[in-house]
């Protein structure tokens, strides 16, 4: 069975019955049917074909036999009431190929960060289109160079690093990490309370997969950054997602986070620097975190990595300083702080109570050692990057790149009618708002799609980032300002005409 066959059959029947995508999902909300935006985007677009309890429920809704969206000819549909047919509509003694498909643990995992608009993307700039990528937080092809020194001294140790380190890093990289929680005020942490990573996501995923059991609770915020929604679902747990609030510089909402709190809810998740709004949350933001958590037992998984670009001379507060009774684990590395994001460097670090931990510790050391390690070049360089000039500090600052970039796009986007945005301070995302009456917008991925083959500009969709509703949409501004200038004037004579 062709993608494509189920495809046009399914946008067939869709426009026979005057349905659009928005209407499936409604339906199946309604069914009690798990079925998102991007899986039903997928299935009509070809690149993903429904297991089978999908697929009968996309055929009742739409009024035909599931066989004949599978692909099956008209001469086998009439065959129906004359021939005993297996699962697939086939005739039973006809050989069918095998398929296999993607594992049912991916059914509500996505990653809109390089998901179905990228692909797009890529369809287009392999047919020689040249596209603007304001989608991912990737500072090296914008002119961001990572710190001579730092390149210099990875050289000099390649020769070095050819075999595996210990399971949790060099001691030269952990000793600088530990070094630098202390800076952080993190307490109760020692050289072995450090592990390093191929970046954090690499962590996030081995801390979800030691900690959870089937139908445990983790509290993720929305919108987040979407690997946290993908990792708890792909350890068997229920990403349960507590609101942050716009109105109040996209802080945490407590008293959503109180009422999703169950018996079955282990841990919170926070991104502080917060990606993809740029929130930075102040210190009693964080302690009321640290009374539900403490009320609650929960564990605090905080991520971290953006901690080095605060702007207008904020403070970043580490929420585990706040905590050292509760068990606290700590995200950071080097990707965005010292531009080497090709590099693949992060860490987690331990702290507070860790005797209410010690199981998961032991989970968490099986898991690190089963990866053998990190990789071993980029580990031998965090001393080096920590311990010398902090180069991000010119960026963030009045006349700095990133500084006088996120000035221009907060007021470029506020001035575009119908789009409002709250001024990040912290990180290089803004998550502009759109007024869904104005342009007719539900479909917040079509929004995204149709921007893309206009104007040639590439961004997430606020539902990539586990946003519910289709009205908004993350900039990464890392272009230089005659870039974003240019973009945000494409976007204007965009949105002069745009409606769904």
């Amino acid at each position: 069975m062709e993608n494509t066959t189920f495809a046009n059959r399914l946008n067939e029947a869709m426009e026979q019955c005057g349905l659009k995508q928005v209407d499936l999902i409604r339906a199946a909300e309604a069914a009690g049917v798990k079925l998102g935006k991007s899986q039903v985007s997928q299935y009509v677009s070809g690149k993903a074909v429904p297991r089978k309890n999908i697929a009968a429920f996309l055929a009742e809704t739409l009024g035909v036999k599931m066989e004949w969206l599978y692909g099956a000819s008209n001469v086998l549909a009439k065959q129906n009431n004359l021939t005993e047919q297996n699962e697939y509509g086939v005739p039973k003694g006809e050989t069918k190929m095998r398929e296999f498909k993607k594992s049912t643990k991916l059914d509500n995992v996505l990653y809109d960060v390089r998901g179905p608009v990228v692909e797009e993307a890529t369809r287009m700039e392999d047919n020689g289109t040249s596209v603007l990528k304001l989608n991912i937080g990737n500072p090296a092809p914008f002119g961001f160079r990572t710190p001579d020194e730092v390149v210099y001294d990875m050289q000099r140790q390649l020769t070095e690093c050819e075999g595996y380190s210990a399971a949790k890093g060099l001691f030269s990289a952990r000793k600088a990490i530990m070094q630098y929680a202390q800076l952080k005020k993190i307490p109760n942490v020692s050289v072995d309370d450090i592990y390093t990573g191929n970046g954090v996501s690499e962590l996030i995923n081995l801390s979800m997969s030691a900690l959870l059991d089937n139908g445990d609770e983790v509290l993720v915020p929305s919108p987040d950054y979407p690997l946290w929604t993908a990792c708890v679902t792909l350890a068997g747990g229920t990403a349960v997602h507590y609101i942050c609030d716009e109105e109040a510089e996209w802080y945490p909402d407590m008293d959503d986070i109180r009422k999703k709190i169950t018996d079955k809810t282990k841990a919170i998740v926070l991104i502080n620097p917060n990606n993809p709004t740029g929130a930075l949350y102040p210190r009693e933001v964080l302690q009321q975190i640290v009374n539900i958590a403490r009320e609650h037992q929960l564990m605090i998984f905080s991520d971290e990595i953006y901690d080095r670009l605060v702007m207008d001379g904020e403070e970043h507060v580490s929420i585990a300083s706040l905590a050292p009774d509760l068990f606290c684990v700590t995200f950071s590395g080097l990707s965005k702080s010292h531009m080497i994001a090709g590099f693949r460097i992060g860490w987690m670090v331990l702290s507070g109570n860790k005797a209410a931990a010690k199981d998961y510790i032991q989970g968490l050391n099986m898991l690190s050692n089963m990866r053998l390690c990190s990789n071993v070049p980029a580990q031998s360089i965090v001393q080096t990057a920590l311990g010398g000039h902090q180069s991000v500090n010119n960026y963030i600052v009045p006349g700095g790149r990133i500084y006088e970039q996120r000035e221009f796009i907060y007021k470029a986007l506020n001035d575009i009618p119908g789009v409002s945005a709250v001024k990040p301070k912290a990180a290089f995302y803004i998550f502009p708002k759109l007024d869904v009456k104005k342009f007719n917008i539900w479909n917040d991925e079509k929004f995204a799609l149709d921007l893309l083959r206009e104007k040639k500009i590439l961004i997430v969709h606020g539902g990539g980032f586990n946003w519910k509703e289709p009205d908004h949409f993350r900039v990464v501004y890392l272009p230089r300002i005659e870039v974003l200038k240019d973009a945000t004037i494409q976007l204007r004579d965009f949105l002069e005409t745009y409606r769904q």
